[in-house]
């Protein structure tokens, strides 16, 4: 069976072929304006990529029903949409490309993949809210955690380096970033939160932030609301800090001296390494850190300025290694009780993992 895998972000759509054997038999990336543009996306589809018997999206929000991929028909479609509130800024986009390769693809089955689907059983204490029971229950506040469908994959590929590993804290560091507390292959925390802008410092998002601030900026720093939202969504983070989004551009920046590109990496890291060992510490301990998604996978300056504030957890780098890393690999130092991997992330294949198990149980494909 070869599976179409939808990835529609914020600038660019991603769009591959995979084969039955996890083959990726082609790709095609639309980015920019021609990410939206139809014509764009139906010259893709009459091409090798299109050549699927079945197409799965990536949907960032399933809501506090969907723990699992599930087979797209108009319920399915109106209960997505009525999700938008909780991710107003990704739902839309994800449903605009469901609905255009629906019509594109004719009869193709098409199944849904949802982010926060890895994080559904997230232990009570590690979901729950501190604030009114009215509250939580009426809007079904909780933390739901993203980027699942990426952490899904390196609990996958982690245990193919080392089987016996219970323990993993996974780092989807990329323009959006994430970890994830992984044991025994479940999320057990996570530190995005309600809405994708919570946790880590990301390239244009602010990450965690006191709510104290974001109250006093409404009531006495005269910010609207719709401004305060797009700053923190997109003004935030590096961008705030350095000038720019591009990890590649602060650390250049940096090691020419500039002041401001060294506190933005400063700050990033000292989330980053406070979040790692947060994880760590509902582990009860690490066997495995795997780093992936752009930062993760093609910053080595950034892997192992984190592991040098992280040795208290058993964590080291070895430089070389670390440097000439290529693929999916060991850059940790040998002999080490944590073991530490560079990962390419591959949401491709762990959707196209889920839908092909969807797809063979009848059952549930079809409720």
């Amino acid at each position: 069976m070869r599976i179409l895998a939808v990835n529609a972000g914020s600038s660019s759509l991603k769009l591959s072929l995979i084969g039955e054997e996890d083959e990726l038999l082609a790709t095609h990336e639309l980015t920019g304006d021609r990410a939206r543009d139809r014509e764009a996306l139906a010259d893709a589809l009459r091409g090798p990529v299109g050549e699927a018997d079945a197409v799965v999206h990536r949907v960032v929000h399933g809501g506090p029903r969907y723990s699992s991929a599930v087979a797209v028909d108009p319920t399915v479609r109106r209960e997505l949409e009525a999700l938008t509130d909780l991710a107003p800024l990704h739902q839309p986009r994800s449903l605009e490309t469901l609905d255009a390769c629906s019509e594109l693809l004719g009869d193709l089955p098409a199944v849904a993949c949802f982010d926060t689907a890895f994080h559904h059983g997230l232990p009570a204490a590690a979901r729950t809210y501190p604030l009114p029971e009215a509250w939580r229950s009426r809007w079904a506040l909780r933390r739901y955690g993203f980027h699942g469908l990426s952490h899904a994959w390196i609990a996958r590929r982690v245990r193919q380096f080392a089987p016996g590993a219970g323990r993993i804290v996974s780092c989807h560091l990329g323009a959006g970033a994430s970890l994830c507390a992984i044991r025994d292959g479940r999320s057990i925390d996570t530190t995005m939160g309600f809405t994708p802008l919570d946790g880590l410092m990301m390239a244009t998002r602010c990450g965690t932030i006191d709510p104290g601030l974001v109250l006093w900026l409404l009531e006495h720093g005269g910010i609207a609301e719709p401004e305060l939202a797009h700053a923190l969504e997109h003004e935030s983070g590096l961008r705030a800090l350095a000038g720019t989004a591009d990890m590649r551009a602060v650390l250049a920046e940096s090691e020419h001296g500039d002041v401001a590109a060294q506190l933005a990496l400063e700050v990033y890291l000292r989330v980053l390494r406070a979040g790692i060992a947060a994880m760590a510490s509902a582990l009860g301990g690490l066997d495995v850190i795997a780093f992936a998604g752009g930062v993760g996978e093609h910053a080595p300056e950034i892997r192992e300025a984190c592991a040098r504030g992280l040795g208290f957890l058993g964590i080291a780098v070895d430089s070389d290694l670390n440097r000439r890393a290529d693929g999916d690999c060991e850059i940790g130092v040998a002999g080490l009780p944590v073991r530490t991997l560079r990962l390419q992330a591959r949401e491709d294949l762990e959707m196209a993992r889920q839908a092909r198990e969807l797809l063979r149980e009848p059952g549930r494909a079809a409720g």
